[in-house]
């Protein structure tokens, strides 16, 4: 790799690293290209990304940036995962490691704040933005249904009475 290229690949992992939610740090030591690309695939699907890159051109790009913490978590066989969303990356990784003991979490970071493995497993547990954002319409939802419920309550009780009204005159 001349200087060129790694200059770029320094450029792309700064705006990686400038852009992201969330960045988990994991070792992946005896994964096979096959196994890597099932969790590339499931990344993706989720939002977000895995790259693999060399420690030295990621601690250059960590420099100024948020998530500069963690540069020491960079040794040995690293990959990093990310996304935009907060919570993805964290929750792939996580579910991934469960079904493959040789990835194995080791830190991450979100926004400045300096996750520990125990620190990933919890932003995994967390529910995604997507849920958060339903949870939310639906608490909006819920009174004006109320509401609207409360508005035509009358009006049917109103025609109930009506119509036994109409009965009685009628028998």
């Amino acid at each position: 790799m001349d200087r060129a290229q790694k200059e770029k690949v320094v450029e792309e992992l700064g705006q990686i690293f400038e852009s992201s939610g969330v960045v988990v740090v994991a070792q992946y030591a005896g994964l096979t290209v096959a196994e890597m690309q099932v969790l590339r695939a499931q990344m993706r699907d989720a939002g977000g990304a895995v790259r693999v890159a060399k420690n030295r051109l990621a601690k250059i790009a960590l420099e100024g940036k948020p998530c500069a913490s963690i540069g020491s978590l960079l040794t040995g066989m690293t990959v990093l995962a990310y996304s935009e969303d907060p919570v993805a990356a964290a929750k792939v990784i996580e579910d991934y490691a469960k079904q493959n003991p040789k990835l194995v979490v080791i830190g991450g970071a979100m926004g400045e704040t300096a996750l520990d493995p125990a620190g990933v497993k919890a932003v995994a547990a967390m529910p995604s933005r997507e849920e958060l954002i339903a949870s939310i319409v639906g608490c909006i939802g819920a009174p004006a249904s109320n509401i609207a419920g409360a508005i035509g309550a009358p009006a049917s009780n109103i025609a109930s009475i009506l119509t036994t009204l109409e009965e009685r005159e009628a028998a």
